[in-house]
């Protein structure tokens, strides 16, 4: 069985054979993260994959400056968030996320799955009244699973300031929770 190489070392290799199979590689291990990322910035599907290309491009390009202080995936991460943010604002676009307000529910659905429904668009809504910043960092986390660490390492804050906003984020969505189930 052939061992999968790591992601350092398929850079390695690329550094000094330039094979297509290195950049098919790393690509397909990430464009699904990067393309949840971009859509979770964005919220449209086109502008998503335009950007997710985009960035894989930026990030071949930048290969040889990798300096491997952090993991690929934090590095990719990084220029990810960055540049997606950098298009948006440049755009000026911002972001909504909107409740259905005409979702109609099916009689068989039992009260526990409709508790389940409104609980999410409940967290949804609160999740759309807190920054950029406090959006992506709690999605970093919670959808893409990045530790602290790899957080701190693409905002160049401390772990410390990053476990905070992170704390202050999640306090937050549960006041503005309760605020709206009393």
């Amino acid at each position: 069985m052939k061992r999968v190489l790591t992601d350092e070392e398929v850079i390695q290799q690329y550094y000094h054979t330039k094979p297509d199979h290195c950049f098919e590689s790393l690509y397909n291990r990430y464009v699904s993260k990067v393309y949840r990322r971009c859509l979770s910035m964005t919220n449209d599907s086109s502008q998503a994959e335009d950007f997710t290309q985009d960035i894989f491009l930026k990030v071949f390009h930048k290969l040889e400056g990798f300096q491997q202080r952090s993991s690929f995936s934090t590095w990719l991460y990084s220029i990810a968030y960055n540049y997606c943010s950098d298009q948006l604002r440049q755009a000026k676009k911002v972001r909504f996320d909107s409740i259905e307000d005409d979702y109609e529910y099916d009689e068989s659905e039992t009260e526990a799955s409709l508790l389940h429904d409104d609980t999410i668009q409940l967290v949804r809504l609160a999740m759309s009244k807190l920054s950029d910043d406090e959006r992506n960092m709690l999605q970093l986390k919670y959808e893409d699973g990045l530790s602290v660490d790899e957080i701190s390492d693409i905002y160049n804050l401390k772990p410390s300031a990053i476990k905070m906003r992170l704390k202050r984020s999640r306090d937050k969505i549960q006041q503005m929770c309760s605020q709206v189930s009393v």
